[in-house]
């Protein structure tokens, strides 16, 4: 969602920021698949995918633990109020 002012917030801008990254790392898987790129251009390409992934691996299982909080929140302790007709006699 966008602020008033058309700035972006920190959310969106972390999800722009993944969504160009997962291209990039798209775009590699690409080239590594030509089979007229030189060794050294492929072993590029394949060392920032392998960096590439492993970063968006990380980002989606942060992903994950907030929407895992959002779903099971905490639950709230319950204070006990203590019985307070233990000893009385019946």
């Amino acid at each position: 969602m966008a602020k008033a002012g058309g700035a972006k917030t920190t959310g969106e801008k972390g999800m722009k920021n993944f969504e160009e990254r997962l291209k990039r790392l798209e775009s590699l898987g690409e080239i590594i698949r030509k089979t007229d790129i030189p060794l050294e251009e492929a072993l590029g390409a394949f060392e920032e995918g392998i960096k590439l992934a492993r970063s968006l691996e990380t980002d989606l299982e942060k992903i994950e633990s907030h929407i895992e909080i959002l779903l099971n929140p905490p639950e709230a302790k319950v204070q006990e109020s203590p019985e307070l007709d233990l000893f009385s006699a019946e």
